[in-house]
């Protein structure tokens, strides 16, 4: 599934994959290159069935390409360094966190516990979760 999606541009089946309902704090990597795409305290319920956040821990990380595959209109997201399909973006997510939803295959995206990142390399990030009230 992992290839398919990353490499084939798929999708994996809705609410049937690894992190739609994910609640544990931490971050979000592509599973190709490694790069940090997303945060969990950026993650929300978006009723899709796939992983679905607010914003990219850092826009330099994403990539976006026009995707008019299935006689749609939409915003792919692909990460930069890895190329890896990751997903789609649309501008119906939470107004007051930006008005926008990146659905996110959970196969591209391994996750990285927030007491682990130091660790495993994503240290830097721990500052991300400091301070932090925001809840589920």
């Amino acid at each position: 599934m992992q290839y398919e999606v990353t490499e084939n541009n798929s999708t994996e089946p809705a609410f049937n994959n690894e992190y739609w309902d994910h609640k544990q704090e931490g971050i979000y990597v592509d599973v190709v290159s490694g790069e940090p795409l997303f945060i969990s305290l950026d993650k929300f319920d978006s009723g899709c069935g796939w992983p679905s956040f607010t914003k990219p821990i850092g826009e330099s990380h994403l990539t976006e390409k026009l995707d008019q595959c299935h006689g749609m209109i939409r915003t792919e997201v692909r990460s930069q360094e890895g190329d890896s399909h990751l997903g789609h973006v649309f501008a119906d997510g939470p107004q007051e966190k930006g008005g926008l939803r990146y659905y996110i295959n959970s196969a591209a995206l391994p996750f990285i516990p927030k007491e682990d990142l130091k660790k495993e390399g994503y240290g830097e990030y721990l500052h991300l979760f400091e301070n932090d009230s925001s809840k589920y």
